[in-house]
Formats: structure tokens, sequence, C-alpha cells
């Protein structure tokens, strides 16, 4: 049941904002948007993904330098392989991408699963710094639009008392079920988080840390610029700057994994960021709906691609 919940919250959220998106527009409205996405320049809409695979490919082949201090070296293809395949999981189940990334390459690369998963939580930390950097330059650059997306005016102090009460009740509940436990399930647990964390500090033993440090940039760079050229594609958006484009980008990423691949939110998202700026309604939905239905066709079809080519490639490795 509650699997059910997770996967059913989150696209019913999706769908509530698809209808949140449409629901204030007239028929000539939508007629509008439609009309926008079927005239945009395609040349620039099918460059757009092309960057998204790219930072994909960097992505795998940077998990090497992870992997590297623990004493795996993977396969860029099956690590390649494996990081399609995690993105197109987002989009059916939102964060299990992680998980099944891991346990992928437990299965064709031996990694143990809480190693693998460790490394992974470190890259996600350093893409939360990077994330969080733009987020930074976007409130220097356009504060109060930013801040309107953020729900800091919303916390109150006993909220955050209450998390605080919450948190010490777990840690309690939790030293009081492991006292419970034998031996050999407390081992087992403390093996997978000493795995675990072994995953999360290999970012401390990197050998190659100016390679690490050139594909992370590299990444970013091009997450900016699949995003950025989108507004070629639109007569209303192509005189917009990058200054301009840097709080939708940011606010894309804070919300596209709210559900199944930001699916409706993020759409919604960009078109009010967009609106700040001059853009109509109309013509910043058409471009936040470019740019994700481009992105997502890329992640179904190389994830797709992924699935069956995996077991094909590795059963040749094996012969």
């Amino acid at each position: 049941m509650i699997k059910i919940f997770k996967v059913l919250i989150p696209l019913i959220i999706g769908i509530f904002f698809i209808y949140l998106s449409f629901e204030t527009t007239t028929e000539q409205d939508r007629k509008n948007i439609l009309m926008s996405i079927k005239n945009a320049d395609y040349r620039y809409i099918l460059l757009s993904p092309l960057f998204g695979f790219l930072s994909h490919l960097s992505r795998a082949y940077r998990w090497k330098f992870l992997l590297s201090p623990l004493g795996y070296n993977p396969s860029f293809i099956n690590s390649t392989l494996s990081v399609f395949i995690a993105y197109i999981s987002n989009l059916g189940i939102p964060r299990s991408g992680e998980i099944i990334r891991a346990t992928v390459m437990n299965s064709y690369e031996k990694i143990p699963f809480e190693k693998g998963f460790g490394t992974i939580v470190a890259e996600r930390i350093i893409d939360l710094i990077l994330l969080i950097c733009f987020l930074f330059i976007a409130l220097i650059i356009h504060f109060d639009l930013v801040i309107s997306f953020l729900p800091f005016e919303k916390i109150e102090l006993k909220n955050i008392l209450f998390m605080i009460i919450i948190f010490c009740l777990l840690f309690f509940i939790w030293n009081f079920i492991l006292k419970k436990l034998n031996h050999n399930i407390i081992s087992k647990i403390k093996l997978f988080f000493t795995g675990f964390w072994e995953g999360i500090i290999s970012l401390s033993k990197i050998e190659k840390k100016s390679s690490f440090i050139f594909h992370t940039l590299f990444i970013w760079i091009m997450y900016v610029t699949m995003f950025y050229v989108i507004k070629w594609s639109l007569p209303e958006t192509e005189s917009l700057s990058l200054i301009e484009l840097i709080p939708a980008f940011v606010i894309g990423g804070l919300t596209i994994s709210a559900t199944n691949g930001g699916i409706g939110i993020y759409p919604y998202s960009i078109s009010l960021a967009l609106f700040a700026f001059g853009i109509s309604y109309e013509s910043g939905l058409a471009f936040g709906w470019i740019i994700w239905t481009a992105q997502t066709i890329m992640i179904v079809l190389c994830g797709g691609v992924s699935f069956f080519i995996l077991p094909l490639v590795n059963k040749k490795s094996d012969n």
C-alpha cells in the first residue's frame, strides 16, 4: 500500500499542476500554446536533449572517480546504462533511480549495494551544492522573484521545534529497537551503514580531483546550456538573457523532483518565473513544456534502450 502511495501521490500532484496550468486559460490561450509549440524552431529543441545526453555521459564517467578509492573500476558502458536506467526509473517512481542504479551495478559489476549507493548520495551532495550556488546567484540578481517560490516565510518557530521533537523521538525509538534486535541483525545493519559511509567519504579520497571537478562543471554547464538554447526556439523568449533565465533554471531545478520527472509542476513553475520578465504566461508555459518534453523523450528512449542493452552487453563480456 505504501509503495502504491509513493507512486500515486507524485503523479496526482503532477496531474493537479497540469490542471492548474490550464485552468486559468481560455480555449484561445490553449490554442496559442499549442501553436507556439507547433511553430517552434526544432533545431534548438533537438540541441537541448543532446546537451542533456552529454551531461549524463559525463555523470557516468565521473562516477569512476568515486568508486576507484573503494577498489572498484566499473566499465564505462555499464555506468552509462545504469545512469539512464536510473533516470527513466525516476519518471515512474520519484527518487527511485538512485536505488535502481546501485542495484544494477551490484548485479553487473559486483559493487556492494551500500557502497555504490553511498557514492551516489555523495554525487547528489555535490549536485545540491551546485544548485545552492545557482540559487544564491539567482537570489543576488533577482531576490524578490526567487524568494517568492521558497517556503521561508511560512516556516514558524513552533514548526521547527516540532520537527526537532519528532527527530529526538525517532532517535530514541531507533535505539530501543536496536537493543531488542539480535546480534546478527545489528551486525548486518552496522555493515550496511559502514559501507554506505565509505561510499560517501570516497569524495575525500578522490585521486584525480581536477578531472572530477572538470566533469562536475561540465555536467552543470550542459544543464544550463540545454535550458538556455530553448529560448531561441520561440520568438517570444529569444531576447531573454542568461541572467534573466537563471531564476527559471533554479526554480525548475527545485521543483522537478516533486513529481514523476517534474510532470506538470516543472512547466508551470517555469512559466511563472518567466512571467516576471515580461514573457506571457502562455509563452512561458510553452517554453516549459518544450524543454520538459524534449528531455523526457530523450530519457525514455535512452533508458528504454539501456534496459535491453545492459544484459546483452554483459552476456557478451561473460563469454
